[in-house]
């Protein structure tokens, strides 16, 4: 009789030693302060009496600097710059992208690929969760009273492929990800 509930037992004490699964959203912060990253980014800002819509292809290095080109609309393809890492002081490589002054402190949709970035490697993780297929982080840039939360979408393999940047609430700047890779990623 012993040996039976023991036998019965086993399977169930074996049950509760399976590797939990790392948090997503750390999982990916690890990679990219490790490795860096590079993407696609369709930006769209939306002010609210302007809306603009660009492609960059960008480099992020492990100490958070992002490198970007301008891939689309044609009459601004080529453009290029680089993001401090610290600072997210803008530097233009040669020709510069003008926006007009932006009202209530908002950022210039330029610098969205930027504070991605920032947030993934330091920003105050709120929230994930599963939205259908995807998982959804809501972090914040900062622990400042005033952060700009970034909701950030994740596919099956946790590769970010969307993210929103909001301030006050409200979102104004988007970013659809493809082409999402660490430098692990690119060596295979």
């Amino acid at each position: 009789m012993r040996k039976h509930f023991l036998l019965l037992l086993l399977p169930i004490l074996l049950c509760g030693c399976a590797a939990p699964r790392e948090d997503p959203g750390l999982q990916l912060r690890s990679t990219v302060l490790e490795k860096g990253c590079s993407f696609d980014a369709e930006i769209t800002a939306d002010y609210g009496n302007s809306l603009s819509v660009f492609t960059v292809s960008c480099q992020a290095d492990p100490e958070g600097a992002v490198t970007f080109t301008v891939t689309a609309p044609e009459g601004i393809s080529g453009i290029s710059g680089t993001l401090a890492a610290g600072s997210g002081k803008l530097h233009f490589a040669d020709k510069a992208l003008s926006f007009p002054l932006l009202a209530d402190g908002l950022l210039a949709p330029v610098s969205a690929p930027w504070i991605f970035v920032r947030t993934l490697r330091a920003g105050n993780l709120i929230a994930s969760g599963k939205e259908g297929e995807l998982t959804r982080l809501s972090i914040d840039d900062s622990f400042r009273d005033d952060a700009l939360r970034l909701d950030i979408w994740l596919n099956r393999e946790d590769t970010p492929v969307r993210a929103e940047i909001l301030s006050r609430g409200q979102k104004y700047l988007s970013l659809s990800l493809t082409n999402f890779r660490t430098e692990s990623d690119s060596d295979a």
